[in-house]
């Protein structure tokens, strides 16, 4: 749903989903950065009349960093991940996802240290065991180098879910993060496939999948040989909020209309699948 808004609670979004529907989504991945958990569970409660399922997605920022060496920051991060839980119960959904295990945007000038990546771990470890008391798994998301600099790779990110070891702490794999740094897409499903529930299909450019540079065809036969069977959910950005635009560097737009992208990145994936 960033491909319209951060925020889809508005009675109006109710056409956004129908025509998904119509266009064989079978669930809808909810924004919960500013989590309300009334309007959580209206938004919930649109979908599931629609027969869809809600899945929930955040990130964290710098004022709520998970790696930073302040512990006042760190337990921000988990009330911040807290709230989201809280909300992303209300909204009915059992995933929330993003890169939870560092801020987005925010580097040191240097390479992650052994004491972030461990204060990440003890972060999240906490978070997933309040989101196990809520019916809720996290699913952390590693990003390209130029948006977060603690894990860029599958065998990295899995690396980390295995060590805060809980099974309410899972992983995605997102194409367009992996077009960027991986150097064959089967070999990254396999080094994080013990720990994989949820995979973004995105394009290089973010616009409608199957239209760039992306290799779905290997990304497709990794999935396959790995036995995977969860989500995969279209993330695309566009330009209609400037600050969404902004925080996803969309400068011009890729695509001929928000539905149009939508249907034509659904048929493309259930041909591959």
């Amino acid at each position: 749903m960033l491909l319209w808004s951060t925020d889809v609670s508005d009675s109006w979004f109710g056409e956004t989903f129908a025509m998904l529907r119509d266009a064989g989504y079978e669930g809808i991945e909810v924004p919960l950065f500013d989590p309300e958990p009334a309007k959580a569970k209206r938004t919930g409660e649109r979908l599931r009349e629609l027969g869809l399922v809600p899945l929930g997605v955040t990130a964290r920022s710098e004022d709520q960093s998970p790696i930073s060496a302040d512990p006042a920051v760190r337990r921000q991060a988990v009330e911040a991940t807290k709230r989201e839980i809280d909300a992303c119960a209300a909204l009915g959904a059992s995933i929330l996802c993003g890169p939870l295990a560092a801020p987005l945007g925010v580097f040191s000038g240097r390479g992650p240290t052994a004491d972030e990546r461990q204060r990440s771990a003890e972060t999240l470890r906490v978070a997933s065991e309040y989101a196990a008391e809520h019916g809720v798994t996290l699913v952390v998301e590693y990003l390209n180098r130029f948006e977060l600099y603690l894990v860029n790779c599958a065998a990295d990110a899995a690396s980390l879910v295995r060590e805060i070891d809980h099974p309410n702490c899972r992983l995605m794999y997102d194409t367009f993060h992996a077009h960027i740094e991986e150097k064959d897409p089967r070999t990254a499903l396999r080094a994080c496939a013990d720990v994989l529930v949820h995979v973004h299909a995105s394009e290089n450019d973010r616009g409608t999948p199957g239209s760039g540079q992306v290799d779905w065809d290997a990304t497709f036969a990794g999935l396959d040989e790995i036995g995977y069977d969860g989500w995969v959910v279209v993330e695309a950005f566009g330009d209609a909020l400037p600050e969404l635009a902004a925080a996803t560097k969309v400068w011009r737009r890729t695509f001929e209309s928000e539905e149009q992208l939508a249907r034509d990145g659904a048929r493309f994936l259930r041909s591959k699948l």
